[in-house]
Formats: C-alpha cells, structure tokens, sequence
C-alpha cells in the first residue's frame, strides 16, 4: 500500500486564537514579507529533517527543528487560549511546567508527522490573505512527487516578535487550535494542570517511540 503523503489524524494538533478563523471574511492583500518568511522558514527546515529521516535520531531531528518551530509559532499565546479562562489562576510553576511540556510536544508532532523523504515539497504563496481582525493568512501545500497535495494555512498575527502563527487551518478550514483546545479541556476538568503536564509529556514519548 502506498503511504498516504502525510497522515492527517496526526496533523490535528495545534490550537490558536480562536478556531473562528476560518470563518472570518478573507481579504486579497499584498503579502507583508515578514509574514511569509517565518513560514517559509518552517517549511525548509521540515524539508531538512525529512531528509535525516530515520539516520538521524528523533531527538536529534528534534534540536535542528526546534529554532524553525520557535521562530513561526507564538507558543505562549496558542498554550494560554488552549488552556482557556483557566490560565490566569494556574500557579506560576504549573504555567511553566506547562510551557516546556507543550513546547516539546508541538515540535515532536511534527518531527513524528515529517519524518521520511521521498521527493515532497512545500509550495508557499507569496500573497497573503488578510482576516478582518488585521491578521494574515500564508497559504501552503506540501506536494508529493506523484502530485498528490495537502494544505495547511498559517494564521499569522503581529506581535511584539513580529509575525508568529496562532493557528493552523487544515485544508484552510480546520482550526487545529480548536481541535487541541477541545483535548485539552477534558484534561484540565479531570485532573488539572499537572495532568495536562503529565499527558503531554506521555504524547512526546508515543511520538518518539521511546527514543
């Protein structure tokens, strides 16, 4: 059986600000180039570790992905909306228990998604779309050498970093933040932050097999 291009079940992973982005009006406008670039950047550096592939260990391929997943994210936002109204009262050493664990974990996803090389690449567009509340969109496809494509949209907001994504649109629709946050509050109502800790902390080993 041929490998599907990326399985999708594991790409549902991320929450952002509010799984309405993709319901907010899109807007053609001319793409600001600091808002591509960090996305650009991830896509090369997917590339990169598909190319390692299974020479290179999980971890390893972790640490070359990491500065990627750094600089295209805004992680501190997607966790505290994640969390949800729950985040200001969670004490101090729960929030940065929760922090490491949920960085980790974001970017074992994708090493664990991203990990073999067969002919792919990434496609980034050029323009941007624009959502009613200022931010953009940065439209990307993953294109397998047969032709077979996948898309997934980078919602992209300006803060005091510059441009970092908030949330991740599955065939430009799916909130992947949506999805996580829905996970993530069943969690926090049975056993609260440290069981959200100890969950994510399980995930990072399933993904990498033990490594």
């Amino acid at each position: 059986m041929t490998r599907p291009l990326i399985d999708r079940r594991r790409l549902l992973w991320l929450g952002g600000t509010a799984g309405i982005a993709a319901f907010m009006p899109f807007a053609r406008a001319v793409a600001d180039p600091a808002a591509v670039a960090p996305v650009q950047y991830l896509c090369n550096a997917l590339i990169q570790i598909m190319r390692l592939g299974a020479r290179t260990s999980f971890w390893q391929r972790l640490n070359v992905l990491t500065p990627a997943v750094d600089a295209a994210f805004d992680l501190e936002r997607i966790l505290q909306v994640s969390v949800g109204l729950g985040w200001p009262t969670t004490p101090a050493n729960q929030q940065a228990a929760l922090r490491v664990a949920f960085r980790t974990y974001t970017i074992a996803k994708y090493v664990n998604s991203f990990d073999s090389y067969s002919g792919q690449r990434f496609v980034v567009s050029p323009v941007t779309r624009s959502l009613s509340n200022g931010d953009q969109v940065v439209d990307t496809q993953i294109i397998s050498s047969s032709g077979e494509s996948h898309r997934l949209d980078y919602v992209m907001h300006r803060g005091p970093q510059g441009w970092k994504a908030v949330d991740v649109l599955e065939d430009g629709t799916i909130s992947q933040v949506a999805v996580q946050r829905s996970d993530f509050r069943q969690i926090l109502q049975s056993g609260g932050a440290p069981a959200l800790v100890a969950s994510l902390q399980q995930k990072t080993q399933d993904l990498s097999r033990g490594a």
